[in-house]
């Protein structure tokens, strides 16, 4: 596959936020809906541990190592038009993990040095190349890379690239805060949706259907992700909606603000909406220990009941 306009624009998206996102909304152009109760300021968890430096663009190394570590900044950021083939949705890998992944927001500085790793999900030790295309299967609703394709080897090297400093081996990244809220109240669908209307249509969408993977991607529909994300559990949306949305202030609702309930309430009304379907879904946790908010029920658990 030839990238030959990969160099331009380079730098241009590497500092900004976690403007690109996969939950929540940004603003909107009509007024608030009064029947909204702007929300009070609440804490929200922060990092206890400073992130690792990440080494910046200007310093990726000359030849073909660097080359690579280019191509793999890219991927994050124009997944789907760069690998329509593999992205079945609208998103890129920055949809959720910020500034290609270099933001708090949802951190891959380190991730490397992790893995290989075993994830409950999958029932076994997955290698980082196992995780890459998990993220392509369900988060972008599309096909996996092979594994010794160019393009697989780029995120890998820029993945790698920015977890320097991390030891390989390492087992935990204390830096990165869990969007995650284990035992969420129980939303109100309705409120959410009002919550919706005054926060999040403008960039996301009165549809859901977003205005665009770096901006305000699809939350919903054929374009967003699939019922296999990790995403389409309510405490992982509450979670993420409650620590970055929404951005600045929209609505009356400044970032961060957002209490559990408004949080679980927005969450509760986005994934009750259609979403593609994810075949092998039942596959997952093997073991039997799918967490309670996993929206589809599995083979394993079947067998226990």
């Amino acid at each position: 596959m030839e990238h030959k306009h990969w160099k331009k624009g380079l730098l241009s998206g590497f500092f900004f936020s976690a403007l690109i996102i996969a939950v929540a909304g940004c603003s909107t152009a009509q007024p608030a809906d009064k029947t909204v109760e702007p929300a009070k300021q609440v804490a929200t968890q922060e990092t206890k541990v400073t992130q690792p430096k990440v080494p910046t663009m200007d310093e990726v190394p000359k030849g073909p190592e660097g080359e690579a570590i280019k191509l793999g900044y890219k991927l994050m950021n124009e997944t789907n038009t760069v690998l329509k083939e593999h992205v079945g949705n609208q998103l890129s890998c920055s949809s959720c993990h910020g500034a290609a992944g270099t933001d708090s927001t949802s951190s891959l500085v380190g991730v490397t040095a992790v893995y290989p790793k075993y994830i409950s999900r999958a029932g076994k030790v997955l290698t980082i190349e196992d995780r890459i295309n998990g993220c392509f299967q369900r988060s972008m609703n599309g096909k996996p890379l092979a594994y010794n394709s160019d393009e697989m080897r780029a995120m890998v090297a820029y993945l790698t690239y920015i977890s320097k400093g991390v030891p390989t081996g390492t087992k935990e990244r204390p830096w990165v805060v869990v969007n995650d809220i284990p035992n969420p109240p129980t939303p109100n669908k309705e409120n959410g949706e009002k919550l919706y209307k005054q926060a999040c249509a403008s960039c996301h969408g009165a549809d859901g259907s977003g205005t665009g993977p770096n901006s305000g991607p699809a939350l919903w529909g054929k374009n967003s992700f699939n019922i296999g994300a990790g995403m389409a559990r309510l405490g992982k949306a509450a979670g993420y909606i409650q620590r970055n949305m929404p951005l600045g202030e929209m609505g009356g609702i400044k970032q961060g603000t957002l209490t559990e309930q408004q949080a679980a309430d927005l969450a509760a009304y986005i994934l009750s909406q259609e979403r593609p379907d994810f075949g092998p879904k039942a596959n997952d946790w093997p073991n039997g220990d799918a967490p309670k908010d996993v929206p589809y029920e599995t083979n394993a658990k079947k067998a226990k009941n």
